[in-house]
């Protein structure tokens, strides 16, 4: 006898956290979304052999990269900006070339791209595991995307302009989680894992919307004809 069709859609939301990387799981029957607990693995490479694996995943963390500099921002980034607006802008940063990515030193990485600054080095970590542990075939069922824009999907493409270091900014984004996710606000409200925050809970439900949308085949992508990367990657974001 065959098994059984499993009745539901494993989606997630993931999202980097001083902890590793911050997963919310949901399970998605129809159109019934119902967030699991959220948890925090150490390494990418954790989040993607994580099972049950994730049928559908939006994910806060670049694919494709271009191989030396070029220009600040690849051009999905710069259709991003330009939806999420001034002040929120700042969410979208740009996204380093291989070459400074894998540079020994920020000293060297700056000579390459003098536009980095120190928080662009922060993230370096995260996207270190992204450009090495994401392969072509992962684009086929996790999607690239940016919280920020997320939310203006979320806010029927209206910019926020409202920050999520704020407590109005917190209040409008649990808002636009209730009214597009009934019940993933509870989950996001609830204390975070060790090694998350309240901003990274807020991120990864945004990253569920978007993993929600893909599972619908409903997410657009930026730009429409994307460029391709040396290692076979699409450069681009989905919303």
């Amino acid at each position: 006898m065959p098994p059984k069709a499993n009745p539901f859609t494993n989606i997630a939301g993931v999202t980097p956290c001083p902890g590793g990387w911050l997963v919310l799981p949901a399970r998605l029957a129809g159109v019934t979304v119902v967030a699991e607990e959220a948890f925090v693995l150490p390494t990418l490479l954790d989040v993607l052999d994580h099972r049950p694996r994730f049928d559908f995943a939006g994910l806060n963390a670049p694919m494709g990269w271009n191989e030396g500099p070029v220009r600040q921002f690849r051009q999905c980034d710069e259709l991003a900006r330009e939806m999420v607006g001034w002040p929120r802008m700042v969410g979208v940063p740009p996204v380093p070339s291989r070459a400074a990515l894998n540079a020994p030193t920020p000293d060297d990485a700056r000579r390459l791209e003098p536009w980095l600054t120190r928080d662009d080095f922060r993230r370096f970590r995260w996207y270190r595991e992204a450009e090495r542990d994401i392969q072509p075939f992962h684009q086929r069922s996790w999607f690239s995307a940016n919280p920020d824009l997320s939310f203006v999907v979320m806010n029927a493409d209206q910019p926020l302009s409202t920050s999520p270091f704020h407590e109005d900014g917190v209040v409008e984004r649990i808002e636009l989680i209730r009214q597009r996710l009934p019940g993933v606000d509870e989950v996001v409200s609830r204390t975070p894992p060790q090694g998350a925050g309240l901003h990274h809970m807020l991120q990864a439900a945004a990253m569920l919307w978007t993993g929600r949308r893909a599972s619908g085949r409903a997410v657009s992508r930026l730009p429409l004809d994307p460029d391709w990367d040396e290692a076979g990657m699409r450069m681009e974001l989905v919303r």
